[in-house]
């Protein structure tokens, strides 16, 4: 990943990890809608912003907090890879899964 530079906001770097419209749409600084990150990126989740039964059924198929995956695909729908397996999720459920840039990359 190339070097990030930070905007001011204090937000995800907008280099090759989130999206520009990220500045707009993020939740706080340092976080991103998956649904904004680019694809090849890899991220960890930090928030799930749905039900407690969706966010329960995300955390049983591997997208819990602090989990590390990588947007393979983001278009109509975004591919995943989590746990060595690639997940199919809709625009809308990824606009609730907050991501953050992981530590130390």
């Amino acid at each position: 990943m190339a070097a990030a530079q930070s905007n001011d906001q204090g937000r995800i770097p907008v280099d090759d990890t989130c999206d520009p419209a990220c500045d707009r749409q993020c939740p706080r600084p340092g976080t991103c809608p998956l649904s904004l990150v680019k694809a090849g990126a890899a991220v960890q989740i930090h928030k799930l912003s749905t039900s407690p039964e969706i966010a329960q059924r995300l955390r049983e198929i591997g997208f819990g907090e602090r989990q590390v995956i990588k947007l393979l695909v983001r278009q109509a729908n975004l591919i995943c890879q989590v746990c060595n397996a690639r997940l199919a999720l809709s625009a809308d459920l990824a606009r609730m899964i907050i991501v953050e840039p992981i530590a130390g990359r």
